[in-house]
């Protein structure tokens, strides 16, 4: 690793910690499944929100399956492009159901054949459920390794590959739990605060 990757690390788990965190409310991984898909174009907060009387009306994988579509729409309507993400939910709890005996697979091609499912998902649910070393790459860790000189892409399975390299396995799911909470407090998306960046000597885009 080189040392300026390992500078940057020690100075996010200095820190955030090394601590693991999910951000989505979760009692079982079909329920983590159904919270990312949902946290597409939404906050993690306003799933949560959604998430807490849903996972009440709807208690299993074949609740989910058997859904009314129109109904379904309703109800997690508040996070946005709910018309596809109902149909998606519904065909991949089906298929979770059909094909995989009711349990949420852990192998990275299964994942992805999932309706509604690409690698950001399927690495969530291998980071968090299976412990899997995974890299996730959402908007956060998409403009934040670009600014910290991680990567120089812009299409995120390039990202992933390219962060793979760059960071060890140990820290491939921390990495993105904490660049999430950089992401939202410091290194935001417009207006940055780069006064107040701890990383700012490693940032390609900060001018003194």
């Amino acid at each position: 690793m080189k040392k300026r990757t390992k500078e940057i690390l020690e100075r996010l788990d200095e820190q955030y910690g090394t601590e693991f965190v999910c951000y989505l409310n979760h009692d079982a991984p079909w329920q983590l499944l159904i919270a990312t898909m949902l946290s597409a174009q939404c906050t993690d907060a306003r799933v949560n929100i959604v998430t807490e009387g849903l996972f009440k009306k709807y208690t299993s994988v074949d609740a989910f399956a058997d859904a009314d579509l129109k109904e379904l729409e309703q109800d997690i309507k508040p996070t946005g492009f709910y018309h596809n993400k109902a149909k998606n939910i519904i065909a991949c709890m089906k298929d979770i159901r059909d094909k995989f005996g009711g349990e949420v697979p852990r192998d990275i091609e299964d994942l992805v054949s999932l309706a509604g499912v690409g690698r950001k998902t399927a690495n969530v649910i291998r980071g968090n459920i299976y412990h899997e070393p995974s890299v996730v790459v959402d908007t956060h860790v998409k403009r934040i390794s670009n600014r910290l000189g991680l990567t120089k892409n812009k299409d995120p399975e390039k990202i992933e590959q390219d962060l793979m390299k760059e960071l060890p396995q140990n820290h491939w799911i921390l990495y993105n739990i904490q660049i999430i909470t950089f992401g939202r407090t410091i290194c935001t998306a417009r207006s940055p605060k780069c006064q107040d960046c701890f990383l700012q000597k490693y940032c390609k885009e900060y001018k003194i």
